[in-house]
């Protein structure tokens, strides 16, 4: 049975000071051994959350982190110092760095590789926006993102790496995919898996859900087949992300 995951994006909240006291006040009630929980975190906040949940189940994950190594690179993160910081997993192609930044399919495949060289556990987002899904495009246009991001990376490599799948429309906006859409997308997510690799490595590679999860809808999401956990906004800076890890 895959392992859940709940992870939270802190998006560009939370200065340092705020951040530790979030860290403090959610550590002892997401301490479940059942469930991966990991915290990402803007890259200022990174060092002293990781200070933070030391001797904690909790694992800390970066939002981005650029493709070279170091270099003429100004304000940009490499994996080897998000390694060094005490991270473990990044957040790659999520629809806000797609959208705001041009962070192109290309662009994106090569984040993967850099964080798997480093052994940085990359969760690879994808979804659609409201107008794809009203156009009956949804499972297509993620096949292409999927195929995308996997080009020329491994099966070995590809089971070091998470998928959340987040309808665009549903992030932030308190909207939420029912759980027959969720599910559907998720599972053709894992079809899209088994066809670029094989039946095993498909049902190995764990799928998330996210856009607008909350303490009330976790379980049924999560219940599902397909979905092994969540990616979890603007709950997840809140007493009740406690709620969801302990679903």
């Amino acid at each position: 049975m895959r392992r859940k995951v709940i992870a939270g994006n802190w998006k560009m909240n939370m200065t340092p000071s705020e951040a530790v006291k979030l860290a403090n006040d959610l550590k002892g009630n997401v301490a479940n051994d059942n469930v991966d929980v990991i915290f990402c975190v803007p890259a200022i906040d990174i060092v002293p959350v990781v200070e933070a949940v030391k001797g904690t189940n909790i694992k800390i994950g970066a939002e981005n982190m650029y493709i070279e190594e170091k270099g003429a690179y100004t304000g940009e993160i490499s994996a080897n110092m998000l390694v060094d910081a005490g991270v473990s997993h990044v957040i790659i192609g999520h629809s806000e760095r797609r959208q705001l930044f041009n962070e192109s399919d290309e662009f994106l495949n090569k984040k993967i590789k850099k964080a798997i060289e480093h052994k940085l556990i990359p969760i690879v987002c994808c979804g659609e926006t409201l107008e794809q899904r009203e156009e009956g495009i949804t499972l297509t246009f993620i096949k292409d993102q999927i195929k995308a991001a996997y080009e020329g990376i491994s099966s070995e490599d590809a089971l070091n790496t998470i998928i959340a799948y987040e309808p665009i429309w549903a992030i932030g906006t308190g909207k939420v995919a029912t759980t027959e859409q969720a599910e559907e997308v998720c599972a053709s997510i894992r079809k899209n898996l088994e066809e670029i690799y094989d039946a095993k490595t498909a049902e190995e590679i764990r799928i998330l859900y996210g856009g607008s999860v909350n303490a009330s809808n976790a379980a049924e999401l999560f219940a599902q087949n397909n979905i092994d956990g969540g990616l979890v906004g603007g709950a997840s800076l809140k007493p009740e992300f406690a709620n969801i890890v302990n679903y």
